[in-house]
Protein backbone atom coordinates (compact mmCIF):
# COMPACT_ATOMS: atom_id res chain seq x y z
CA UNK A 1 0.00 0.00 0.00
CA UNK A 2 1.09 3.50 -0.98
CA UNK A 3 0.90 6.42 1.88
CA UNK A 4 -2.41 7.82 0.57
CA UNK A 5 -3.98 4.62 0.80
CA UNK A 6 -2.67 4.15 4.17
CA UNK A 7 -4.03 7.49 4.64
CA UNK A 8 -7.29 6.75 3.80
CA UNK A 9 -7.23 3.23 5.42
CA UNK A 10 -6.25 5.12 9.09
CA UNK A 11 -9.35 7.60 8.48
CA UNK A 12 -11.56 5.11 7.73
CA UNK A 13 -10.78 2.75 10.70
CA UNK A 14 -10.77 5.44 12.72
CA UNK A 15 -14.72 6.44 11.65
CA UNK A 16 -15.64 2.90 12.09
CA UNK A 17 -14.14 2.56 15.49
CA UNK A 18 -15.97 5.69 16.25
CA UNK A 19 -19.04 4.85 15.04
CA UNK A 20 -19.04 1.57 16.72
CA UNK A 21 -18.21 3.43 20.04
CA UNK A 22 -21.60 5.91 19.79
CA UNK A 23 -23.22 3.15 19.03
CA UNK A 24 -22.59 1.41 22.15
CA UNK A 25 -22.92 4.67 24.26
CA UNK A 26 -26.30 5.28 22.49
CA UNK A 27 -27.79 2.18 23.42
CA UNK A 28 -26.29 2.40 27.05
CA UNK A 29 -27.20 5.71 27.94
CA UNK A 30 -30.57 6.22 25.92
CA UNK A 31 -31.78 2.71 25.61
CA UNK A 32 -33.51 2.57 29.40
CA UNK A 33 -35.15 5.95 28.46
CA UNK A 34 -36.13 5.04 25.42
CA UNK A 35 -37.65 1.32 26.43
CA UNK A 36 -40.47 3.35 27.82
CA UNK A 37 -41.30 5.19 24.55
CA UNK A 38 -41.54 3.35 21.83
CA UNK A 39 -45.11 4.31 20.39
CA UNK A 40 -45.55 4.45 16.90
CA UNK A 41 -46.01 8.28 17.31
CA UNK A 42 -42.26 8.48 19.05
CA UNK A 43 -40.66 6.24 16.51
CA UNK A 44 -41.97 8.57 13.57
CA UNK A 45 -41.31 11.55 15.38
CA UNK A 46 -37.83 10.05 16.24
CA UNK A 47 -37.93 8.82 12.50
CA UNK A 48 -38.86 13.19 11.54
CA UNK A 49 -35.91 14.19 13.58
CA UNK A 50 -33.23 11.91 12.40
CA UNK A 51 -33.82 12.44 9.06
CA UNK A 52 -33.61 15.99 8.87
CA UNK A 53 -29.68 15.35 8.98
CA UNK A 54 -29.31 14.30 5.79
CA UNK A 55 -31.78 17.41 4.46
CA UNK A 56 -29.44 19.40 5.99
CA UNK A 57 -26.64 18.38 4.49
CA UNK A 58 -28.18 18.50 1.36
CA UNK A 59 -29.80 21.97 2.21
CA UNK A 60 -26.08 23.20 2.66
CA UNK A 61 -24.42 21.39 -0.20
CA UNK A 62 -27.12 22.88 -2.92
CA UNK A 63 -27.06 26.32 -1.24
CA UNK A 64 -23.09 26.46 -1.84
CA UNK A 65 -23.36 25.65 -5.31
CA UNK A 66 -26.35 27.45 -5.95
CA UNK A 67 -24.44 30.85 -4.57
CA UNK A 68 -21.55 30.05 -6.14
CA UNK A 69 -23.00 29.92 -9.16
CA UNK A 70 -24.82 32.64 -8.93
CA UNK A 71 -21.72 35.01 -8.19
CA UNK A 72 -19.61 33.48 -10.59
CA UNK A 73 -20.28 34.42 -14.48
CA UNK A 74 -18.21 31.61 -15.57
CA UNK A 75 -20.87 29.13 -14.12
CA UNK A 76 -24.11 30.74 -13.73
CA UNK A 77 -25.17 28.81 -16.72
CA UNK A 78 -25.10 25.22 -14.64
CA UNK A 79 -23.05 22.26 -15.54
CA UNK A 80 -24.93 21.24 -18.48
CA UNK A 81 -24.46 24.20 -20.33
CA UNK A 82 -20.41 24.93 -19.22
CA UNK A 83 -17.56 23.45 -18.51
CA UNK A 84 -17.84 24.38 -15.05
CA UNK A 85 -14.92 26.23 -13.02
CA UNK A 86 -12.54 24.10 -10.15
CA UNK A 87 -14.80 25.80 -7.67
CA UNK A 88 -18.14 24.62 -9.07
CA UNK A 89 -16.26 21.11 -9.50
CA UNK A 90 -15.32 20.87 -6.07
CA UNK A 91 -18.96 22.02 -4.89
CA UNK A 92 -20.70 19.92 -7.28
CA UNK A 93 -18.60 16.59 -5.87
CA UNK A 94 -19.77 17.48 -2.51
CA UNK A 95 -23.17 18.02 -3.36
CA UNK A 96 -22.68 14.30 -5.60
CA UNK A 97 -21.29 12.58 -2.64
CA UNK A 98 -23.83 13.77 -0.47
CA UNK A 99 -26.89 13.05 -2.21
CA UNK A 100 -25.52 9.36 -2.36
CA UNK A 101 -24.88 9.33 1.03
CA UNK A 102 -28.67 10.56 1.88
CA UNK A 103 -30.17 8.61 -0.47
CA UNK A 104 -28.62 5.49 1.44
CA UNK A 105 -29.45 6.89 4.58
CA UNK A 106 -33.02 7.96 4.59
CA UNK A 107 -34.64 4.39 3.68
CA UNK A 108 -32.37 2.76 6.51
CA UNK A 109 -32.90 5.06 9.30
CA UNK A 110 -36.91 4.36 8.33
CA UNK A 111 -36.11 0.72 8.10
CA UNK A 112 -34.74 0.80 11.47
CA UNK A 113 -37.28 3.09 13.50
CA UNK A 114 -39.96 0.82 12.41
CA UNK A 115 -38.03 -2.95 13.06
CA UNK A 116 -35.62 -2.33 15.99
CA UNK A 117 -36.49 -2.86 19.58
CA UNK A 118 -36.96 0.42 21.51
CA UNK A 119 -33.86 0.52 23.90
CA UNK A 120 -31.71 0.28 20.61
CA UNK A 121 -34.11 3.62 19.09
CA UNK A 122 -31.29 6.20 20.21
CA UNK A 123 -28.62 4.59 17.18
CA UNK A 124 -31.18 6.35 14.47
CA UNK A 125 -30.15 9.48 16.50
CA UNK A 126 -26.83 8.67 16.83
CA UNK A 127 -26.52 7.95 13.34
CA UNK A 128 -27.80 11.42 12.21
CA UNK A 129 -25.43 12.92 14.26
CA UNK A 130 -22.42 11.27 12.81
CA UNK A 131 -24.00 11.98 9.44
CA UNK A 132 -23.63 15.44 9.96
CA UNK A 133 -20.48 15.37 11.84
CA UNK A 134 -18.70 13.32 9.11
CA UNK A 135 -20.20 15.16 6.36
CA UNK A 136 -18.67 18.99 8.02
CA UNK A 137 -15.51 16.46 8.30
CA UNK A 138 -15.57 15.60 4.42
CA UNK A 139 -16.52 18.95 3.37
CA UNK A 140 -13.28 20.29 5.26
CA UNK A 141 -11.13 17.87 4.10
CA UNK A 142 -12.07 17.54 0.24
CA UNK A 143 -9.83 19.57 -1.08
CA UNK A 144 -6.82 18.06 0.65
CA UNK A 145 -7.30 14.81 -0.80
CA UNK A 146 -8.45 11.25 -0.21
CA UNK A 147 -6.77 10.88 3.28
CA UNK A 148 -7.93 14.23 4.40
CA UNK A 149 -11.35 13.33 3.38
CA UNK A 150 -11.30 9.43 4.64
CA UNK A 151 -12.86 10.26 7.94
CA UNK A 152 -15.92 12.18 7.23
CA UNK A 153 -16.83 10.17 4.34
CA UNK A 154 -16.40 7.12 6.62
CA UNK A 155 -17.94 8.50 9.56
CA UNK A 156 -21.10 9.27 6.99
CA UNK A 157 -21.29 6.03 5.41
CA UNK A 158 -20.61 3.67 8.37
CA UNK A 159 -22.98 4.50 10.83
CA UNK A 160 -25.75 3.65 7.55
CA UNK A 161 -23.86 0.60 7.17
CA UNK A 162 -23.75 -0.66 10.91
CA UNK A 163 -27.97 0.25 11.16
CA UNK A 164 -28.74 -1.36 8.11
CA UNK A 165 -27.00 -4.04 9.16
CA UNK A 166 -28.95 -3.75 12.60
CA UNK A 167 -32.16 -3.83 11.08
CA UNK A 168 -31.60 -6.66 8.96
CA UNK A 169 -30.55 -8.80 12.24
CA UNK A 170 -33.74 -7.25 13.93
CA UNK A 171 -35.89 -8.67 10.96
CA UNK A 172 -34.28 -11.77 10.73
CA UNK A 173 -34.68 -12.59 14.12
CA UNK A 174 -38.34 -11.38 13.88
CA UNK A 175 -38.98 -13.84 10.97
CA UNK A 176 -36.76 -16.48 12.61
CA UNK A 177 -39.15 -16.72 15.73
Amino acid sequence: MDRTQRGVLAGMATAFLAAVATFILAVIFAGPGLASRASLDFRVELLAASVMAPALSLFVCIARLAKHRFFTPADINGSALTDGTARAKLLQALLQNTLEQAALAVPVYLSCSFVCSARFLGIIPAAAAMFLAGRLAFFAGYANGAPARAFGFAFTFYPTVILGCTTVVFLITRWIS
